[in-house]
C-alpha cells in the first residue's frame, strides 16, 4: 500500500493496530497506523469531540472517506483480549451494537451505563465510533413488550434522555430500534406504535442534545410502505439519516435500484433544504447460504462496500464480526468475518475468513480516498470505480457478467500495481500508449500507480 499520510509519532504508531492475519495469509497488509491515526487527526476525524460543532459531527454523512465509511456489527460489550485489536486492524471505524433498555435500567428510574462506559473507552482507544441501537422492551414496563402506551413511551424517553446526556460529546450515532417492521417489535409489527415512539424519542433527543446524531428506522429490507408512513408522520424532521438493512441473496449491485426508489421518497418528504443520506446499518452474506462459500462471501463483502460507496452511502455496517457458531448446516452461524472459535494467547485470536481479508484490503488500498465516479468503461455489467486520495487516483474494477470482460483503462504510461480483493495476490502491469488492457472478473481488483512507495507492513 502506498504511503498516503505523513508519518505520525512513534508512540501513536506503536499504539495502533498491525496486521492480524495468520502468517500464511500475510500478503494482505493491515490498515497502517499512519493511515488510521492521521485520518482521524484532521477536522473530519474529530467529529465526536465535545468541542466540535454540529457541522463537523455530521460531516461524515456528506463527505465519506475510507476508512471512516466502514463499520461492523458486534454482539459484545466486553471484548475479549485481542478482539478490538484484530477488528481495528481490518480498518473498521464504526461498530454497531444494541444499547439495550433492559440491560441499563434494571430498577425504575435508575440507569447504569458503566458497561457501555467501559466499551466506549475501549473504542476510543482504537479510534472507533459507536452506532448504538435504542431498542427492545423492558420487563419493568408492559411486561417487556415494545413501548406502545403513553406511560411506557415516557419511561423509554426518560431512559433515552439519560443516555444521550451521559454520552454527550462522544460522537455516538443513536439508531431508533432494530427492524421494527419485523419480529423485533413485539408482540407484533405495529407501524403506528413505532412512529409514536420514534417521534417522542426524536423530540427528547433534540431537547437534551440538539446536535446529537439520530437515525432510523433500521428497516429490514426495502419495506417502502413502512418507510412512507414514517416519512409522512414527520420523522425526517428528526432523523439525520435513514438506516436500512438491504439483505438479499443475489449480487450486491441489485441494491442500486432500491436506493434510487428510497432517495426519491426521501426527497419527497424531507423538510425543505434538509439533506438526509441513507446508511446501510446492517447487511451481510452468509458463507453457508445455498450456492455460497467463503470465497463468494469475500467477493460480495468487497462489492457490497464498493457499491455503497458508489451510491453515496456514507456508512456501511457489515453483519457480522464473527461467526455465531460452528454448525456447517446452520447458515445463520456463518455471517462472520472471522470464525467462531476464540484462541486466547494466539495471534490472531480468531481465524480470519477470506471476507476479513477483503475488508482489510479495501481499507488499505483505498485509505484516505473518496469516491469520485463510475467510469464509462465496458458495458452495463462492468464496474470501474475511480477514487481520489491525497496521493492520487485509485481504481476498483470488476464485472457481474457471467464471463470475464476485456476492458481498456485510460491510464498514463507507466507501471501499475494490481491487488486482488483479499490482498493475497499482487502483480504489476505496464501501461503503454496511455492504456492498460485488463480482464475483469467477479472478484474486485484494485489498481494503483506502482511508482508510489509501498507502505511498511507490520504484524502484531
Amino acid at each position: 500500500m502506498s504511503q498516503l499520510w505523513p508519518l505520525p509519532t512513534a508512540g501513536i504508531l506503536a499504539a495502533v493496530i498491525a496486521s492480524a492475519a495468520a502468517p500464511r495469509l500475510s500478503a494482505a497488509p493491515a490498515l497502517s497506523a499512519k493511515a488510521h491515526v492521521c485520518l482521524l487527526r484532521g477536522k473530519e476525524a474529530r467529529t465526536g469531540g465535545a468541542k466540535t460543532g454540529a457541522s463537523a459531527r455530521h460531516n461524515f454523512l456528506f463527505h465519506p472517506r475510507i476508512p471512516h465509511a466502514l463499520g461492523v456489527n458486534v454482539h459484545f460489550i466486553n471484548p475479549r483480549p485481542g478482539e478490538m485489536r484484530m477488528l481495528a486492524a481490518a480498518g473498521f471505524h464504526w461498530i454497531r451494537i444494541d444499547f439495550g433498555w433492559s440491560a441499563t435500567e434494571r430498577s425504575r428510574g435508575r440507569y447504569d451505563f458503566r458497561a457501555y462506559d467501559h466499551l466506549l473507552a475501549t473504542l476510543e482507544r482504537y479510534h472507533i465510533r459507536p452506532l448504538w441501537i435504542l431498542d427492545y422492551g423492558n420487563p419493568l414496563y408492559e411486561h417487556g413488550l415494545a413501548p406502545a402506551t403513553p406511560a411506557a413511551r415516557r419511561a423509554f424517553c426518560r431512559w433515552v434522555a439519560a443516555a444521550v446526556r451521559h454520552f454527550h460529546g462522544h460522537g455516538v450515532l443513536w439508531e431508533m430500534w432494530n427492524e421494527p417492521n419485523g419480529t423485533f417489535w413485539s408482540p407484533r409489527r405495529n407501524v403506528r406504535a413505532y412512529i409514536k415512539l420514534a417521534l417522542d424519542v426524536g423530540k427528547t433527543i433534540r431537547r437534551v442534545a440538539p446536535h446529537a446524531l439520530y437515525a432510523g428506522p433500521a428497516l429490514a429490507g426495502m419495506d417502502l410502505p413502512f418507510l412512507r408512513k414514517c416519512f409522512q408522520a414527520g420523522l425526517l424532521g428528526y432523523w439525520d439519516a435513514v438506516t436500512i438493512h438491504p439483505y438479499r441473496n443475489g449480487r450486491p449491485e441489485s441494491v442500486i435500484a432500491d436506493y434510487r426508489k428510497l432517495r426519491a421518497m426521501i426527497t419527497r418528504y424531507a423538510p425543505r433544504g434538509k439533506k438526509i443520506p441513507i446508511i446501510s446499518s446492517e447487511w451481510g452474506y452468509s458463507s453457508r447460504w445455498v450456492k455460497s462459500n467463503d470465497a463468494i462471501q469475500a467477493r460480495y463483502m468487497a462489492r457490497e462496500f464498493l457499491v455503497n460507496l458508489y451510491q453515496g452511502i456514507p456508512l456501511s455496517i457489515w453483519y457480522d464480526w464473527h461467526n455465531d457458531g460452528s454448525n456447517p448446516k446452520n447458515s445463520e452461524d456463518h455471517f462472520g468475518l472471522v470464525n467462531f472459535t476464540y484462541h486466547p494467547g494466539r495471534t490472531p485470536i480468531y481465524t480470519p475468513k477470506p471476507a476479513y481479508l477483503a475488508a482489510r484490503t479495501l481499507a488499505t488500498q483505498l485509505a484516505g480516498c473518496r469516491f469520485v465516479k463510475r467510469m464509462k468503461i465496458g458495458g452495463a455489467d462492468d464496474y470501474v470505480l475511480l477514487f481520489q486520495g491525497p496521493k492520487g487516483k485509485c481504481l476498483a474494477a470488476w464485472t457481474t457478467s457471467r464471463q470475464e470482460q476485456h476492458v481498456v483503462l485510460p491510464l498514463a504510461s507507466g507501471r501499475y500495481r494490481l491487488t486482488n480483493e483479499t490482498g493475497t495476490k499482487m502483480r504489476t502491469i505496464l501501461a503503454q500508449a496511455n492504456q492498460i488492457h485488463l480482464s475483469l472478473s467477479h472478484d474486485p481488483e484494485y489498481i494503483q500507480n506502482a511508482q508510489r512507495p509501498l507502505e511498511k507492513r507490520t504484524h502484531p
